[in-house]
């Protein structure tokens, strides 16, 4: 017999897959948003005009905006889903193991990974709140909203604004590390290295972080030294 979906959704295998289907298109969309900022490099009318399109695309079919906004409702409902299951999950676990391990037999890699994963968690959710406070409306933007998207990002990252780069270079680290733990966890809830592709896909989460976070870091990188301006 078929299981509707909120009763599956009450499962452990239920969440978890959520979790990995969720983390899957939240990772499409890093992959996508890297590419888009890296056309800073080919200077401010192409940063500008990308920055348009994003609000045009789908134009006339669609209102403006209407493509953007449409992703923009699915990235929300994939964090909060995301979210939500990673902390029903940690209760469940808690609840079914009320006592702690002694220290000796605790791992260390577990419990790096857990608070690793859990922090960063809110760090990143901030840091997406500063973002779009940042850049979509510019209410915390150096320049103001009225400031072109390419001045914006010059903005932020100008030395003397060296605070807002360290802030940004961490949680994008976060990212990282979030990002290379959870793909190894996705895989593994969905059965993907079940026939022995451990390594594999161990090897595609540290090369999936370290492209991503490299790609993100290099526009704070050349804007702080003066190679974008």
């Amino acid at each position: 017999m078929a299981v509707a979906l909120p009763e599956l959704y009450r499962t452990t295998v239920g969440k978890k897959a959520v979790m990995a289907v969720t983390g899957g298109i939240l990772v499409l969309y890093l992959i996508a948003h890297m590419i888009g900022n890296l056309k800073i490099f080919l200077g401010a009318a192409e940063f500008d005009h990308y920055a348009d399109w994003l609000r045009t695309v789908g134009s006339p079919a669609v209102p403006r905006r209407g493509v953007l906004t449409a992703v923009e409702v699915v990235l929300g409902v994939s964090v909060v889903l995301h979210m939500w299951s990673a902390v029903s999950l940690a209760r469940t676990a808690r609840r079914a193991r009320p006592v702690r391990y002694a220290a000796g037999r605790k791992s260390h890699a577990h419990g790096y990974a857990v608070h690793t994963m859990r922090w960063g968690g809110v760090v990143i959710a901030l840091f997406v709140v500063w973002h779009l406070l940042d850049l979509t409306f510019g209410a915390v933007n150096p320049r103001g909203g009225r400031a072109t998207p390419y001045a914006k990002v010059v903005a932020d990252f100008a030395p003397s604004h060296w605070y807002i780069t360290l802030f940004y270079v961490a949680a994008v680290v976060l990212v990282g590390v979030h990002l290379r733990h959870g793909i190894r966890s996705a895989a593994q809830t969905l059965g993907l290295t079940a026939s022995g592709g451990a390594r594999r896909y161990d090897l595609l989460a540290a090369a999936v972080s370290t492209v991503l976070v490299t790609g993100f870091l290099s526009v704070p990188t050349a804007v702080s030294l003066g190679w974008v301006k």
